[in-house]
């Protein structure tokens, strides 16, 4: 059994690891912030004293059952928004955090200091290079409806093509006297606001939507 001492000692580090991570979460307004991963990286570790301590012959009964739960709370922070899936990284955080409390309760301390920084680091420094990334390579769908003429549906394409873009028609549909059709559409940022400005000035397009 370890002294009460070391047990507070592994939870309020506990508390410091999980609220570090948690504060660059809350300062980018994601749905699992300061306090909910403060909590599950202090839950994490207390669960993980307690499976040491009431264990007996099997330490790790306790311990091993953090990463199922851990997994519906991951669950509930991920949803579909358009064509993106969202809280992907939310979720990640929050099993990450989960490790951080499990390895500061089983007292590898200098581990676990370490893993904090590296996480911070990829959560808050690498969201520079993400940026960089996205406006290099921008997905986006859209969709142009005007007077039906088939040919209309080939000429935006045409100036897809024009404007360097790669684009894929994901749909089309006749109603009435007009044609709309609908791309998947992937280029750099200043390549489709290029190509949305020559969209928005074309008198043959009834409505645009990007």
């Amino acid at each position: 059994m370890i002294f009460p001492e070391t047990e507070i000692i592994q939870l309020v580090l506990s508390a410091i690891l999980g609220g570090l991570i948690g504060a660059e979460r809350e300062y980018r307004n994601k749905s699992a912030g300061f306090r909910t991963l403060m909590l599950i990286c202090v839950g994490s570790c207390l669960f993980t004293i307690l499976s040491s301590a009431i264990g007996k012959d099997s330490t790790d009964r306790i311990a091993s059952n953090i990463v199922t739960g851990i997994g519906f709370l991951g669950a509930g922070v991920i949803f579909k928004s358009g064509n993106d899936i969202k809280g992907l990284t939310t979720a990640a955080s929050i099993w990450v955090v989960a490790a951080l409390g499990m390895t500061v309760g089983a007292g590898y301390y200098l581990e676990a200091v370490v893993a904090c920084v590296m996480v911070w680091i990829i959560l808050y420094l690498f969201v520079i290079l993400e940026d960089v990334i996205e406006k290099s390579n921008q997905v986006r769908t859209y969709r142009i409806v005007s007077e039906y003429e088939v040919e209309h549906l080939y000429k935006y394409e045409e100036l897809m093509k024009e404007h360097k873009l790669r684009f894929k028609r994901i749909n089309q549909r006749k109603t009435g006297k007009e044609i709309s059709g609908q791309w998947l559409v992937t280029g750099n940022e200043k390549r489709h606001r290029r190509f949305t400005d020559r969209i928005l000035k074309d008198h043959t397009v009834k409505e645009f939507d990007f």
